[in-house]
């Protein structure tokens, strides 16, 4: 069983910067979201909160988004998808800080959701980059199995 790197071409950094972004702004979210709604009661300001979900997502290129496939490419956008309805809601709601707060947790499981899924389809962001593994099956008595036929 041996291991090699997967190449490390364009896609591959553009996978790992859009997985670092988002990564990056789950957990400036997860650390920030109890405070984003006191700062909005006691400040009557929407920066602090809108701050807290930046990204970097918007000085992507369409040329660099075309070096993903299509399933990754609709990951990424599920992702800020979600995130820009928060965003919106965020920079626009005449809500009060009760209703922005059970907004905010409904929100956080969508986007969490998002995440997750983000990551399942381009990996998560890693320095090296994700190993790629060959293996080869091999039975109990030292043969190799016979390919099952779909079924």
């Amino acid at each position: 069983m041996a291991a090699r790197r997967a190449p490390k071409g364009p896609a591959t950094r553009v996978r790992h910067l859009l997985a670092l972004d988002a990564s990056t702004v789950m957990a400036r979210f997860a650390a920030r979201q109890d405070s984003m709604v006191g700062l909005f009661s006691r400040l009557r300001d929407r920066a602090p909160m809108l701050s807290v979900l930046d990204t970097r997502f918007d000085t992507i290129t369409f040329g660099e988004l075309s070096l993903l496939e299509p399933v990754e490419q609709r990951a990424v956008s599920r992702f800020h998808e979600v995130l820009g309805e928060l965003r919106w809601y965020l920079a626009y709601t005449e809500d009060m800080p009760l209703q922005v707060q059970t907004r905010l947790t409904g929100s956080a499981r969508r986007l969490e959701a998002a995440f997750r899924e983000l990551v399942a389809t381009i990996g998560p962001p890693e320095a090296d980059g994700a190993r790629v593994l060959e293996v080869e099956v091999v039975s109990k008595a030292g043969r190799r199995p016979r390919p099952s036929r779909p079924g």
